[in-house]
């Protein structure tokens, strides 16, 4: 699958600096990269007097911004065929099967299944691998709660790292927390960005320990020219509303090994395992019955997924031109503090992040950039989990509940000590999101505020 890089030009590839000026192709060819991009060449860049109006700058959610006559054919079709369960019907429902094969040759890997939600993918992902009571699994510290929660639902125990500056889990202190009950560890890829994927596959490969890719936040990216959860053990994508491609909700789980598929098949179908998988698996089951959960997807999510993955080669390439756009027209700010990448041709361009000297400036780049209209923030999405009341608190569905009973458990201590790098990261962070309609006027606003602001910082 081609990545266009995010920020360096490679042969071959267009970015808004180059597509401008190589060649002699003319308008029509710099029109069509551009309509692919979402920058208008010719289009007048906003005056540095302000004189003309600020754009509405709304980056809005992505995946409903490519809804056309495909999802609603595809919609169609099941209402239909009378058949919204993907296992029979009066018709013939194929929906999520066709979609599953079709994510598994998207994402390079043998094996794909189609579940409710990224949560349930994640929940699945920890039954594949077997982690259970007495194991400990890493979660980075800033992260969304279902990396949290599915370790907690395994009955296992959740130990923190710190995140660095890629906004992502910190190889070393990854290894740091590593101990004798360590089972897994999920490398999340989060907002947009690859994880520093090399290092955490080398420390937990020399130690056996299971990786997790949570690629919910970065569907559609990659990590040295292979797509994000084809590396590790198992993969998890979500496809909830804020992601890049979406049905409203909807998750799936990715993996080249029969054993782990198996696991996270029967967990999702209460402990079962139908023809249609056994199929994929050669006819040969390796397990038996247990108790599972149901997070089977249905023929109307299938459907939608099924229209949308053709186009999320598109959607990531238009958020990663404006990103792109937007990076080109800051790096040469002195002082200006990027977020890592460890590979900035898997950055799937969601939003740029720019680093100040701690909160009181981050807070001032912030309102600064709102009030010319930007859509600026502090990092979202996400949560400091060890700093939260539950966590600290230990709290779960039941005061018995294994995670926290062992003399591990017990002894394991959450709070702001855990993670004070996150804790600063985030202090120091800015968000400016991006979106895959945007035009050159409004990348060139963007890129005109941050250079404003960024001056005004001192």
């Amino acid at each position: 699958m081609k990545t266009p890089g995010l920020i360096q030009e490679t042969d071959g590839e267009w970015t808004r600096r180059n597509f401008l000026v190589r060649g002699s192709g003319g308008m029509a060819a710099a029109m069509a990269v551009g309509a692919c991009l979402g920058v208008i060449p010719g289009e007048p860049a906003m005056g540095a007097n302000g004189a003309d109006p600020v754009p509405a700058i709304d980056p809005g959610y992505i995946g409903p911004q490519y809804f056309d006559q495909a999802e609603e054919s595809a919609l169609r079709e099941v209402v239909e065929s009378g058949s919204p369960f993907r296992y029979w019907g009066p018709g013939k429902p194929r929906k999520v099967q066709q979609f599953e094969d079709a994510f598994a040759r998207h994402m390079g890997v043998r094996l794909a299944l189609g579940v409710t939600s990224g949560t349930a993918a994640l929940d699945c992902a920890m039954a594949a691998l077997g982690v259970g009571p007495g194991d400990e699994v890493i979660v980075p510290s800033y992260t969304w709660w279902s990396d949290y929660t599915c370790v907690v639902h395994s009955g296992a125990l959740p130990v923190f790292a710190e995140i660095d500056g890629s906004l992502n889990l910190d190889p070393r202190d990854f290894e740091r927390k590593i101990t004798a009950r360590t089972k897994a560890v999920i490398a999340v890829h989060l907002l947009g960005g690859p994880c520093d994927l090399d290092p955490i596959l080398e420390i937990a490969r020399r130690r056996g320990i299971k990786v997790v890719e949570d690629c919910a936040q970065c569907v559609g990216g990659s990590y040295r020219g292979k797509p994000l959860g084809s590396l590790g053990d198992v993969g998890i994508y979500s496809f909830q509303i804020n992601k890049m491609m979406t049905s409203g909700e909807g998750g799936a789980l990715v993996t080249n090994d029969s054993l782990l598929y198996e696991r996270a098949v029967r967990f999702h179908d209460m402990g079962s395992i139908r023809s249609l998988f056994l199929e994929r698996l050669g006819g040969t089951s390796q397990g038996q019955v247990f108790a599972g959960e149901n997070f089977r997807m249905n023929e109307f999510t299938g459907a939608v997924l099924g229209a949308q993955l053709p186009k999320l080669d598109t959607m990531v390439t238009a958020m990663r031109g404006h990103a792109a756009a937007v990076l080109d027209g800051i790096r040469d700010l002195p002082g200006i503090r990027l977020r890592k990448y460890p590979d900035p041709a898997g950055d799937i361009g969601y939003a740029v992040y720019f680093e100040t000297s701690g909160r009181a400036a981050r807070d001032q780049a912030i309102e600064g950039l709102k009030q010319r209209k930007i859509p600026a923030s502090t990092l979202t999405g996400s949560v400091l989990l060890p700093t939260d009341e539950a966590v600290v608190q230990k709290r779960t569905r039941h005061p018995a509940w294994p995670s926290f009973t062992s003399p591990e458990g017990r002894a394991m201590k959450y709070g702001p000590e855990v993670c004070p790098q996150t804790l600063g990261v985030y202090d120091r962070f800015v968000q400016v999101r991006m979106g895959p309609k945007y035009t050159r006027r409004i990348t060139d606003h963007i890129v005109q505020s941050i250079r404003e602001v960024h001056a005004g910082l001192g």
